[in-house]
């Protein structure tokens, strides 16, 4: 029942950003199916996240912004071909570093930077319940990518 609720309420996110009426002075892109920059992006979230879960990881895109050497991503983590992730029965979840009876599954925010000519995963959360990343220090940089989630 709480997946369902998850898978859910991810759709429905994902539909409203879909019909938001773009902000005008929206800059950021979002990366094409199958291009290196979305492979970058997802390559370099990878290897923390299959500590965290265990590989082999999948990743479901729900949302990717880029800006010049900025970008978020909203992601949901699946074994490969779509297999369920049981948090219970993860590395984090034995190493007491993510309690699998708290928050929204396999969720995945990121938030990226550019160094040099590789992309760096700065700061990720895996099942967060709030959005950990609207917060001024965070919005002082990323802001480029996230500006609907700074406009406090």
């Amino acid at each position: 029942m709480i997946r369902m609720l998850t898978i859910l309420t991810a759709a429905l996110t994902a539909v409203m950003l879909t019909l938001t009426p773009p902000a005008s002075a929206q800059s950021w892109t979002t990366p094409a199916l199958g291009s290196d920059l979305r492979t970058d992006l997802l390559s370099a979230i990878r290897p923390h996240i299959e500590w965290a879960l265990g590989a082999p990881i999948e990743f479901v895109v729900w949302e990717m912004r880029v800006k010049d050497d900025l970008a978020f991503a909203s992601l949901w983590a699946q074994r490969p071909g779509g297999g369920e992730i049981d948090l219970h029965d993860t590395p984090a979840a034995r190493y007491e570093m993510l309690d699998p009876t708290v928050g929204d599954g396999p969720t995945i925010q990121v938030l990226y930077r550019k160094s040099g000519r590789v992309w760096v995963a700065v700061h990720h959360a895996i099942s967060a319940t709030d959005v950990w990343y609207a917060w001024e220090p965070m919005c002082a940089i990323w802001q480029p990518v996230i500006p609907d989630t700074c406009a406090f």
